[in-house]
């Protein structure tokens, strides 16, 4: 165990860090429940109930936990940090709302596109490249792009309860306040937001658990008891389902969704990775030690995650949960997958949370990528604006891509209006001209 994870070389324990562990699993456990839930929306004719929602939904379970298991567990052994990963909120939203629904893709070539993406974070991360392209985006839309996504999933979560609906003459109104499900999904919030303020570990887990029992009283009956233990779903109706069709290949729709995936789970990455190594302090010079270990436990499980049947893996900005209560090996991590490896058998409870239920997890999650924009320098036009169009056009287009591509398109045109050219990376113009090109001629 010392040898493995050089324990006392960091200062800690065993005890401490399987601790860490259990905290860092508290406080991300949702993911379990959430992810499926959207993604059991790509399947036609799955309703709730049917026997084609059942079997879906375990499987989207199941490559959930598996996907978050293995990456885990090789930023754990592999790389020796105490950070979990699992399916990112946003990008998950991003592919059963936008790529497969609004543009029509079929879920199995989204998944491919999810798996290319992987494939090319792990050679940019093995040739080096990956400080090139860090530097190539304005700052400004990388820290909008988080933001953007918490407004985004804010808003499917939402839309998802029937607190907001839709409206012929304004787009968007205020639901029904009496529904039941509105109600459920409201006092999920404020639960989830008292815990989380009281800083109890695994508040938002708590929360939809709390959801789902006030959900199943006589007075709102939303929750449909389903039950807790049961045996481990089958993953055969999203395993290696990936649809590499020449056609989808040859496309320029296909490429840019390829695009957004690893645009968003590259510098969700890169952010989270870095942030988290200087809470630590793992940090030099602005970087960490196996930096390159730690972009390849999360690459390598986004291109796996994506042949069992789930979107886009990353790392979680949960861990520094568990790495408040100590954790600073691998060891937090494996204690993290091995947990979440155990929630397979726990498919029935995951099918009686109801969607009013979930809802909340969605927007209080898009509330706590709120904070990256207290980066951005407001003051500066040509950096405000920019920013401004990424975060807006998320939600307003119902798409993350085309936040990113009018943000990239704003930001060279601004500068060199403003006599700022000279800070425009030769490589910006470039996607620039690409993003042009796709929004006035190729988007569909």
């Amino acid at each position: 165990m010392e040898k493995l994870f050089r324990l006392k070389e960091q200062g800690t324990t065993v005890r401490r860090e399987i601790i860490a562990g259990i905290t860092t699993f508290l406080t991300m456990a949702y993911i379990v429940f959430v992810n499926p839930s959207i993604l059991i929306n790509v399947i036609p004719g799955a309703t709730p109930g049917s026997s084609l929602y059942t079997q879906f939904f375990g499987a989207f379970m199941v490559a959930t936990i598996i996907g978050s298991f293995i990456a885990t567990m090789i930023m754990g052994l592999y790389a020796n940090y105490p950070f979990a990963l699992a399916p990112g909120m946003g990008l998950n939203a991003y592919f059963a709302f936008t790529v497969c629904l609004k543009m029509g893709i079929d879920w199995r070539v989204a998944l491919a596109a999810v798996f290319v993406e992987g494939i090319i974070f792990i050679v940019l991360t093995i040739t080096g490249a990956r400080s090139f392209v860090v530097k190539a985006i304005p700052a400004s839309v990388k820290l909008a792009t988080g933001a953007g996504i918490g407004l985004f999933i804010a808003f499917i979560g939402l839309k998802s309860a029937g607190i907001v609906v839709s409206d012929p003459a304004t787009f968007v109104s205020l639901g029904h306040l009496s529904d039941p499900n509105v109600l459920v999904a409201i006092i999920g919030f404020f639960i989830i937001a008292a815990l989380f303020a009281m800083r109890i570990p695994g508040a938002i887990m708590i929360g939809i658990l709390a959801s789902t029992l006030i959900g199943a009283l006589p007075i709102f009956g939303v929750t449909k008891y389903q039950g807790i233990v049961g045996k481990v779903p089958s993953i055969a109706p999203t395993f290696m389902k990936m649809d590499f069709n020449l056609q989808a290949l040859g496309s320029a729709t296909f490429w840019m969704v390829v695009f957004t995936f690893f645009f968003v789970d590259f510098f969700d990455t890169v952010g989270t990775l870095t942030g988290l190594a200087e809470s630590t302090g793992f940090t030099k010079n602005g970087e960490f030690p196996r930096a390159s270990k730690a972009y390849l436990a999360d690459a390598v499980g986004t291109s796996v995650g994506a042949m069992f049947g789930t979107s886009t893996v990353t790392t979680y900005i949960e861990s520094s949960a568990g790495i408040a209560e100590g954790g600073r090996t691998g060891l937090t991590a494996v204690t993290v997958a091995v947990l979440m490896l155990l929630m397979l058998f726990f498919s029935p409870l995951a099918m009686t949370v109801p969607a009013a239920a979930t809802a909340p997890a969605l927007i209080f999650v898009g509330v706590l990528m709120m904070k990256s924009l207290k980066k951005i320098d407001w003051d500066d036009v040509t950096e405000a604006i920019p920013a401004f169009i990424t975060l807006l056009m998320m939600p307003l287009t119902y798409s993350i891509a085309n936040g990113i591509a009018l943000g990239i398109v704003t930001y060279p045109i601004v500068k060199l209006l403003s006599g700022k050219g000279k800070q425009i990376h030769w490589f910006t113009w470039i996607l620039a001209i690409l993003f042009v090109l796709y929004l006035v001629l190729l988007r569909e």
